[in-house]
């Protein structure tokens, strides 16, 4: 974008570093602080889901803006595909938060 001064993409560009690296990361610290360390598990169909719709929904959400913004869909087109993809990384916030509650629960 700096060197082309154009930044029609710029929406698409904060969101794939706020939910495509940021959460994913602080994601990470929170099994390897907190998880890993009270269940010892780095499996199971509680994790497996949670990466799935956060990684999912994230890679929706970029294409769905990628389009929106490049001017190559109408947003009456992709704005249900960008419902469902947000939709998919707030489901993957909900169940970290019920692995975090599950696991101040056990100790």
């Amino acid at each position: 974008m700096a060197a082309s001064h154009d930044h029609g993409q710029l929406v698409t560009h904060a969101h794939i570093m706020m939910i495509g690296f940021l959460i994913s990361f602080s994601y990470a610290l929170c099994y390897r602080l907190w998880l890993e360390a009270s269940t010892g598990a780095h499996s199971g169909k509680l994790v497996t889901a949670q990466f799935w719709l956060h990684q999912l929904g994230t890679i929706g959400v970029a294409i769905g803006l990628f389009l929106l913004y490049g001017e190559f869909v109408a947003l009456e087109v992709v704005d249900p595909f960008l419902a469902i993809a947000s939709f998919s990384v707030f489901g993957g916030v909900l169940l970290m938060m019920v692995q975090l509650l599950k696991t101040r629960q056990v100790d």
